[in-house]
């Protein structure tokens, strides 16, 4: 896990207790696109978490919830961000 990841992987762990964190780095998958930094990845990123964060909640209010806890990283180094969030119980 490099040093983006770990720092999504620590602000979200923080910010909503999740009893599932999956962080994929998709970077590979976007060389020549826009945001795509040659120099390792860690700028594209497919998540899906799972936590009671999010129960009651609205997709759209999820993900926003998501976005507000790594506005840092989306300001910086994270160019695109897939999210799953669900609350227990739920399926993808």
């Amino acid at each position: 896990m490099g040093p983006i990841a770990k720092a999504i992987s620590d602000k979200l762990s923080r910010a909503f207790q999740p009893s599932r964190l999956e962080l994929v780095d998709d970077s590979d998958r976007h060389a020549g696109h826009a945001g795509h930094r040659g120099d390792g990845g860690e700028s594209h990123f497919n998540l899906t978490i799972e936590s009671a964060a999010f129960q009651g909640l609205s997709r759209v209010a999820r993900q926003r919830a998501v976005y507000a806890a790594l506005k840092d990283e989306l300001a910086g180094p994270l160019h695109a961000l897939s999210v799953k969030a669900l609350a227990p119980g739920e399926t993808a």
